[in-house]
């Protein structure tokens, strides 16, 4: 079997793996949650991260064919149309996507978001298969962090999003609307059925405690040994109750509001206003002496 080539780009602002894919016979490639630059205080988006991966691409002689998203992040956002624009790439991600949007579509009055998730311009089914140049990627449906998170299967790695961390680290949280601490435990356990010499590949880290430098890849036995909170002998019922326990203790995502309704749109910012300024929402949430 054919395996890929990786290039990993650590983001630490968001604690971001944006990953290069490649296959080294034909030199297709695909690019993995790729990360937009963007600074809440000041409201500047820049490309300079997402840049350099395009630039890494060029320079070996690659052909950016896919951007794959593994599902709409809260805590950064995405470059997708960036790299479209550069290259004229398709951005795929799982067709639940049509769930998170259907969610924060009013939250954000977001009625400008294409019917049937149209901003995306291919939507995975679980159990899909396509190519990237001679590797055969598998599109594995893996809910629970978020009703429409999908994991990429190419050769001997796995693109696991959100859903698993490193073994020090754990899993996912399971809070955000739509999220289920069962699916995800089940998400899990489908993945570290693979064999144990499966490679798999973090979307983020962000060193657990006593360890001193990132890292994002992993294996499924490294997992199934060593997970703090869902290694084997952990059952359904104990990884839910901490899992839920966890997550009441988890304050938001820094960049969530202007990650969702950014990445809901396939990475597209709402439309301009009459001005031809874009403006993010920030919906605000009352409590205390602070309410009216």
């Amino acid at each position: 079997m054919s395996q890929p080539t990786i290039r990993a780009f650590f983001d630490e602002p968001t604690f971001t793996i944006t990953y290069l894919v490649c296959d080294p016979a034909t030199k297709k490639a695909a690019i993995i949650d790729p990360v937009l630059d963007y600074d809440p205080g000041g409201g500047v988006a820049d490309s300079r991260s997402i840049d350099a991966v395009l630039a890494e691409a060029r320079d070996r002689g690659m052909t950016v064919e896919w951007v794959l998203e593994t599902h709409a992040h809260a805590d950064h956002l995405s470059a997708a149309p960036v790299v479209k624009a550069a290259t004229g790439a398709r951005i795929g991600i799982g067709e639940h996507i049509a769930k998170v949007q259907d969610i924060f579509r009013p939250v954000f009055l977001a009625d400008d978001i294409a019917p049937e998730a149209r901003d995306f311009d291919h939507l995975f089914k679980d159990g899909e298969r396509f190519r990237i140049g001679e590797l055969e990627v598998e599109v594995l449906y893996t809910p629970g962090h978020t009703p429409a998170c999908v994991s990429y299967r190419i050769g001997d790695a796995v693109f696991v999003g959100d859903t698993l961390f490193m073994p020090d680290y754990g899993t996912a949280r399971a809070d955000f609307p739509g999220g289920d601490a069962r699916a995800l435990y089940r998400s899990i356990r489908r993945i570290l059925a693979l064999p144990p010499q499966t490679r798999l590949f973090m979307c983020h880290d962000y060193k657990a405690p006593g360890r001193d430098v990132y890292l994002w890849e992993t294996t499924v036995a490294q997992e199934r040994a060593e997970n703090v909170q869902i290694r084997d002998g952990v059952s359904e019922d104990d990884f839910v109750a901490s899992r839920e326990k966890r997550d009441k203790a988890l304050a938001a995502p820094r960049l969530l509001l202007p990650s969702i309704q950014v990445n809901i749109r396939a990475g597209r910012f709402p439309p301009p206003g009459p001005d031809g300024m874009r403006r993010l929402l920030s919906p605000v949430k009352f409590r205390g002496r602070a309410a009216p």
